[in-house]
């Protein structure tokens, strides 16, 4: 049994949001570098410029890479002998993301759903906990903006649908979605599970860095034919028109019912923030 005090956590968010405000991920900026390079459409080639520009500024002052710095979403994987002391785990992760957004600057984009009153400090975030083995914690971060979370879908095919019927669901999406999450976009992918557990599968697919694929052939095969058919609608970087409408595709899976097939689309706008740290 290993004893973590949940200070270490709290902590740990604070920085690893910190972080995450001001930087995009490595494969991220790289992704988007090799877009550019490859880009034969002048105005979408601009925008990927700017885009590119934007986030060496954004580091090099240490300041939010985008106004919608995000609604922070936090994963957890606890090892089952650990053992947790100190304050509630949700209010160490609650604080650590209040005083980083405090000092940052970032902006506070939380409120409740009815009243639109603000919470003035980016909290609740939204913690997902999974118990796997071992005796440490891994934990994800992810500041979300809604520009591109809003355009996501929820599908429940039938069962004959199949492997077409979920590419056609993506494609659709990003379709349907245009220029609105700020392309090129990054497109994670829930197959699978009920209608909860598909949605947090595909919120964990664009934890993933982009330019991976599944480890099922199958399912790899899925990310690659849906990117290629994304990138053939032509809607481009920032709905400019051009070669690179979407940097990557990701797909995670789990059993379902024999009724059903979940598909849920999960989009991420060019902007991708995500941290990872083990304690």
């Amino acid at each position: 049994m290993r004893r973590i005090d949940t200070g270490i956590i709290e902590q740990k968010i604070y920085e690893m949001a910190r972080h995450a405000g001001v930087n995009l991920t490595r494969p991220c900026a790289e992704a988007l570098d090799k877009a550019c390079a490859s880009e034969r459409g002048a105005a979408a080639k601009f925008g990927l410029e700017t885009i590119l520009k934007n986030a060496q500024t954004a580091h090099d002052m240490q300041m939010p890479i985008c106004q919608d710095t995000g609604m922070a979403v936090v994963i957890m994987e606890i090892g089952q002998e650990v053992y947790l002391e100190g304050k509630l785990l949700r209010d160490a992760v609650n604080d650590g993301v209040r005083r980083a957004y405090a000092d940052g600057y970032f902006r506070k984009s939380v409120c409740d759903p009815i009243t639109r009153v603000n919470t003035a400090d980016n909290t609740p975030a939204v913690l997902h906990t999974e118990i796997v083995a071992g005796d440490g914690i891994a934990i994800t971060y992810l500041p979300k903006g809604f520009g591109s979370e809003n355009m996501s879908r929820l599908y429940m095919l039938k069962p004959a649908q199949g492997t077409e019927g979920i590419i056609s669901a993506i494609v659709e999406t990003v379709r349907l979605a245009g220029s609105r999450p700020c392309p090129p976009v990054y497109v994670g992918v829930g197959i699978g599970g009920s209608f909860d557990t598909c949605a947090f599968l595909a919120k964990k697919a664009i934890t993933r860095d982009v330019g991976t694929h599944n480890a099922r052939e199958d399912i790899a095969g899925i990310e690659r034919e849906a990117l290629k058919r994304i990138n053939a609608l032509g809607i481009g970087c920032q709905g400019f028109h051009g070669d690179v409408t979407a940097l990557g595709v990701s797909c995670e899976w789990a059993p379902t019912h024999i009724a059903g097939l979940p598909v849920a689309v999960n989009i991420q706008c060019h902007c991708v923030r995500c941290e990872k740290e083990t304690i």
